[in-house]
């Protein structure tokens, strides 16, 4: 019983190291960014990531920059409108693929997770040209509809198992009472699978939010969101260290402001979904 007890008690011991080890290596990345947004360049330079300091230069020089600011406001533009509309689209096409009996149906299905694996590299030339013929290019509609191109196929995958889980007694007495074929989907099932839709969307707008590639290529200056507003940071002979790290701070803000706070309903979401799949 004692040896029983030891191994038990030294696995727990072993899995907490290993756990709090994890979570040192996936924070301090972001803590040396949020120590570095208050110091100095020669700071950083001389005295290394850990040395702390309250300077709030690099702050005002971002804040005051027009540029960061407008490149700000796209990326919020950008990742709402695009998630509202990946959510809407996706959710129909996942409750079309689940309700309905047609052909070619698991085809249909397996595509968007096959199209959601695809590199987005081999797809920035082809939007880059078709943007371009369409005048689509450097406008904020062009990079909404390329976010949309990866998030729809997520939210596809993501809630055909929240859909195919709801009983059809829900739906045959939804169509017994009158309710026509939207409302069944907008009144019955859409308030059922309320945990999916809202993981569906934060991880939407976070990966719009983060998006780079798109960003980068699809737009210049009147569309170029946040992340290659950053970038543009770096500096032709050295990088801005402070005002880099400053930017990257602000841009953290929504994305921990959103995990924090809807961290109870994305653990719902993924488990539900994970034990009617």
């Amino acid at each position: 019983m004692k040896s029983k007890h030891f191994r038990k008690r030294f696995l727990t011991t072993l899995l907490i190291i290993i756990i709090l080890l994890i979570v040192f290596i996936e924070l301090t990345p972001i803590i040396v960014v949020f120590m570095n947004s208050f110091k100095r360049d020669i700071d950083i330079w001389a005295r290394g990531p850990f040395y702390f300091s309250f300077n709030f230069d690099s702050y005002k020089s971002v804040l005051s920059n027009r540029d960061f600011l407008l490149s700000l406001r796209n990326s919020i533009i950008v990742a709402v409108v695009s998630t509202v509309i990946s959510i809407i689209v996706g959710a129909m096409a996942s409750y079309g693929i689940t309700r309905y009996v047609f052909r070619s149906k698991k085809l249909i299905a397996y595509s968007f997770l096959i199209f959601r694996m695809v590199p987005q590299i081999s797809l920035v030339i082809p939007l880059f040209m078709m943007f371009n013929q369409f005048q689509l290019r450097d406008t904020l509609t062009g990079i909404i509809l390329s976010h949309m191109s990866f998030n729809i196929p997520y939210v596809v995958w993501l809630l055909l198992p929240f859909f195919a889980a709801i009983p059809r007694d829900f739906e045959e007495a939804a169509r017994i009472d009158g309710a026509s074929e939207g409302g069944v989907f907008w009144r019955i099932f859409l308030p059922l699978v309320g945990p999916g839709i809202v993981v569906s969307a934060i991880f939407c707008f976070l990966m719009s939010w983060n998006e780079f590639l798109y960003a980068l290529i699809l737009s210049s200056t009147n569309a170029r969101t946040a992340p290659v507003a950053v970038n543009g940071l770096l500096g032709q002979y050295a990088p801005k260290w402070g005002q880099l790290s400053a930017a990257g701070t602000i841009m953290l803000i929504p994305v921990l402001i959103i995990t924090i706070t809807l961290q109870k309903y994305i653990i719902k979401g993924l488990s539900a979904g994970g034990i009617k799949g």
